[in-house]
């Protein structure tokens, strides 16, 4: 085994890697009680989907470890699983067994891509500016579902938006929560989310339940009757994909796109960060064995979209374990056993609220938001493109509407400063693809009314192309219109 792990090489030992996987552990542990709640909102099984995520997890740290030797870990990914369940299927009407579907398609694809020259070529021809805007974008998205959640912003009829009752203890619970991640995390003190949502699971014990009957005195948090149980449940989502949704329904191309887009930039991204945080990378400054750590990174989300995820990546949580003093793949090892012991802890893991999971969406939509601080300001070009990207993929309440008109703005400011010639060829044909879209768009406007139901309220919408749904409620609503005064009821 050190070996194996050249743990000699890498100048650490079995102690070091252990507390350093037990950190990262404990930094993102708290996916195994978000993601459930964020998938269950999809009409999925929570209780498979914790197994799935556990699973997943232990299987993509597996697959980092004996396939690259890099001390990462990977899960389930925050973002890609809100995107998921909000905007594919509820937002768009796509069953979750088909989303599954999309998301192990975006693995394959992603396989190829990673045993080719074409990830590179994909990576150079979208913006550094959109990229940063893309991923600023899905986390002010995230964000403002932690914000709902927490009961921190409600609808208004004068401002669309406005904040919550602040004499509210549910509201009270849920900023404190966020307050305290905050401060968790400026402390350095490893494992700030999961920390904040036991704190308040506890302060959930003391507060009664809004959603329970009148009269009743239910608490937000209930201690289940037992703490410990035998793993089952899992074949409510494993092997559930609708295998060939893509290819029989040729609209949802375009979510396999975004999927594609969303995934690649921030696996590069994450394993290229958190490898210079390790000093992983060689004399050029490139990363060793890149190509076996994104492939893992991709049989990863294979695997869990086969039991019943969305897509599995690798999480930058990873730098509380290389600060720890973690730079093998032994790490990742210690991390992907812990994941599989949590399977042994589902009740305990029910009981915690789903307000305790607001504050951690706030969070880790301030992070991704953070990437702004990357944009090239002093071009005007990347600049612009940043910032309109990053407010449109939260206002549409769509990830594609803010790329494409991203893309669309970008190759127009470009060609009109006669820079043209500067832009990689398969920018234009993205910039083609999102194009071609709006025109099919146009074209279908009058196609015939469909309807979804949500939360038990229908919808009708004209158009077939997912993302260019135009909501009907008593008038005609925008894709965005529609969420933020809806969803925020």
């Amino acid at each position: 085994m050190l070996k194996f792990f050249k743990f000699a090489e890498h100048k650490t030992n079995l102690k070091t890697e252990l507390i350093a996987g037990f950190t990262t552990f404990a930094a993102m542990s708290y996916i195994l009680v978000v993601n459930p709640m964020l998938l269950g909102n999809a009409g999925m099984d929570p209780q498979a989907v914790m197994m799935a995520t556990a699973i997943a997890a232990a299987v993509g740290c597996f697959l980092m470890a004996f396939m690259a030797n890099y001390p990462i870990a990977l899960a389930p990914g925050m973002g890609t699983n809100a995107y998921f369940a909000f905007i594919i299927v509820l937002g768009m009407g796509i069953p979750w067994q088909g989303a599954l579907s999309l998301t192990f398609w975006n693995g394959l694809i992603f396989v190829a891509l990673s045993a080719s020259g074409l990830r590179k070529q994909i990576i150079n021809a979208v913006p550094k500016g959109l990229q940063v805007g893309i991923q600023a974008g899905i986390g002010f998205f995230i964000a403002l579902l932690g914000l709902k959640a927490a009961g921190l912003v409600e609808a208004s009829p004068a401002t669309i938006i406005t904040h919550g009752d602040f004499t509210d203890p549910i509201v009270l619970l849920g900023l404190g929560g966020l307050f305290a991640i905050c401060a968790l995390t400026v402390w350095r003190i490893p494992g700030a989310i999961i920390i904040s949502m036991l704190a308040l699971a506890i302060g959930g014990l003391f507060v009664l339940n809004p959603a329970s009957p009148e009269g009743s005195s239910q608490m937000l948090t209930t201690l289940p009757e037992n703490f410990f149980a035998l793993p089952s449940g899992l074949g409510e989502t494993f092997l559930q994909l609708d295998w060939f949704y893509p290819f029989t329904n040729l609209e949802s191309l375009q979510v396999l796109f975004v999927l594609l887009i969303l995934d690649l930039f921030d696996s590069v991204g994450t394993i290229i960060g958190l490898s210079r945080r390790a000093n992983l990378l060689d004399a050029n400054d490139e990363l060793p064995r890149a190509n076996r750590a994104l492939s893992a990174d991709a049989f990863a989300t294979i695997c869990g979209a086969m039991l019943g995820t969305s897509t599995t990546t690798s999480y930058v949580e990873s730098a509380a374990g290389i600060e720890a003093g973690g730079r093998t793949g032994f790490t990742s090892v210690v991390v992907g056993v812990c994941f599989l012991i949590a399977l042994f802890f589902y009740p305990l893991i029910a009981a915690i609220p789903s307000l305790a999971t607001a504050p951690a969406l706030i969070f880790v939509g301030l992070l991704m938001g953070e990437g702004l601080r990357h944009v090239p300001y002093e071009e005007y070009t990347e600049r612009v493109t940043a910032i309109l990207t990053a407010i449109t993929i939260p206002l549409f309440f769509s990830v594609t509407h803010g790329i494409a008109i991203g893309f669309l703005l970008y190759i127009f400011l470009r060609v009109t400063s006669g820079k043209a010639k500067q832009l990689h060829w398969m920018t234009y044909a993205i910039g083609a693809i999102f194009l071609l879209f709006y025109i099919m768009e146009c074209s279908l406007h009058d196609a015939p009314d469909q309807s979804i139901s949500i939360n038990g309220t229908v919808y009708k919408f004209t158009g077939i192309l997912p993302f260019t749904k135009n909501l009907k409620r008593n008038s005609r609503l925008t894709v965005g219109s529609f969420f933020l005064r809806d969803i925020l009821k």
